[in-house]
């Protein structure tokens, strides 16, 4: 499906075809646990019959310990493995964007789309997130980002589209775009 335009799909569709994301704003359950949160990503792959699930079948209680054993391998990927039992709303900021990221993988995306990820952290959690960004790449997922912070986009990108109010200005490697006077121009200011 991913090769195709997602044009007026339905979100569970993008999920089910490899398609997950985080937001710019924090989109986590405050009422709910870290791990739980992560769990709620997997939702596309889990058995959804009403009469197995109301029975608790074997099946189901297998599927359920795995899936709680996979949200604990997230979180701990993202840097979160001494959260595990936390309520999400006692979260500091910066582990909330990981959680969300975390969520987001418990779907096994073939395509993250990161929404301002660095937005309202700090120099030390932005540099982490950076560093979880490429771990998450390495893991053979596509990360598409949108980010002001040209620090995290120059270290982990390894093409940069540049939009200025909504047109393409440059498109290419990071040294490239680097080097682009139009990019130059629009982000930086000409001197006279």
């Amino acid at each position: 499906m991913l090769d195709r335009s997602t044009d007026g799909q339905p979100p569970e569709a993008l999920a089910r075809a490899g398609l997950s994301r985080t937001f710019q704003n924090i989109q986590v359950c405050m009422n709910m646990d870290a791990l739980s949160n992560v769990m709620i990503g997997a939702h596309v792959h889990l058995d959804s019959g009403f009469l197995a699930g109301a029975l608790r079948l074997p099946r189901i209680r297998r599927a359920d310990a795995a899936l709680r054993d996979r949200a604990a391998e997230l979180m701990s990927f993202v840097g979160l493995s001494g959260h595990l039992k936390s309520q999400a709303a006692q979260m500091p900021y910066g582990g909330l964007k990981r959680l969300e990221i975390a969520r987001a993988l418990a779907a096994n995306p073939r395509i993250l789309l990161l929404d301002e990820p660095a937005a309202g952290l700090n120099h030390t959690e932005t540099d982490q997130m950076s560093e979880l960004i490429a771990r998450v790449a390495a893991q053979g997922v596509t990360v598409i980002l949108v980010e002001h912070d040209m620090k995290l986009v120059m270290s982990v990108s390894d093409r940069i589209l540049v939009l200025n109010y909504g047109r393409k200005l440059a498109e290419g490697s990071p040294e490239e775009v680097r080097e682009d006077r139009e990019v130059i121009s629009a982000y930086l200011g000409v001197s006279a």
